[in-house]
């Protein structure tokens, strides 16, 4: 059976600036869907921000087993209706890949329930090294020790999160800096993995390792039973007999 897949960007940048344009030329959601589309397994579509109902119409949403999502600058153009009907996907089983400035967006802080919030800083020549830091994770699996990514932009500590249930990748920056870049939860029925590179002007959704990683957290996230309704609410003792 097919995990299907929902890939989400803003798709803004790219329509925007001529240099990320000549990076991703159909957007980084396309460059990410691509590689995923080469698993016969996964079942892949793509949603914008500028599509109505940001391409999350409740007919897709319900048939979403994970997102991945990408946005930077236009995280309050999100309709909170929208960001509502994916948080409660979530909670009954879908799973969420979160990727690099997405670490800001409404969806994430509300499953984070904290300001999500961290230092930055972009270098054109900044190298970023990822390491595994739990080795034979799902979200590791295929990926050596470390990979080095010769420009991004750095993420740095303190990143305020909730603590993970397991980090699987650190990040170290030419400046010193270290970064929790790979981050695992579960909320409800649903996983979330939080995975950060991915600045707009660096080609990095067409490093090897990158995509991998991305398509490990895709099938880490994937629900691998549909959720069981639960009753809530006052309820009567049945279990025994009354006298």
């Amino acid at each position: 059976m097919s995990i299907r897949v929902t890939v989400w960007n803003e798709y803004r940048h790219e329509k925007k600036n001529p240099k990320i344009a000549e990076i991703y030329p159909h957007g980084m959601h396309e460059q990410i869907a691509q590689h995923l589309r080469k698993s016969s397994d996964l079942a892949v579509r793509t949603a914008t921000l500028d599509e109505p109902e940001h391409g999350l119409t409740k007919d897709v949403v319900d048939s979403t087993d994970v997102f991945v999502w990408w946005g930077h600058m236009h995280h309050k153009d999100v309709a909170d209706a929208v960001v509502e009907r994916v948080w409660n996907r979530v909670l009954n089983g879908a799973g969420i890949v979160v990727l690099h400035s997405g670490h800001m967006s409404k969806i994430f802080i509300k499953l984070m329930g904290t300001t999500c919030n961290l230092k930055w800083r972009e270098e054109q020549n900044e190298r970023e090294i990822l390491w595994v830091t739990r080795p034979g994770h799902p979200c590791a699996e295929g990926i050596d020790d470390h990979f080095v990514l010769p420009r991004e932009e750095m993420y740095g500590e303190f990143f305020d999160i909730p603590e993970p249930d397991q980090t699987v990748l650190i990040s170290s920056f030419g400046g010193g800096e270290v970064f929790r870049s790979g981050c695992c939860w579960t909320r409800g029925a649903g996983r979330v993995f939080y995975f950060r590179p991915g600045h707009e002007t660096f080609p990095t959704y067409h490093d090897k390792n990158v995509l991998r990683v991305i398509e490990n957290g895709v099938r880490w996230s994937a629900p691998n039973r549909p959720p069981e309704p639960i009753a809530f609410g006052n309820r009567k003792l049945s279990w025994f007999d009354k006298k």
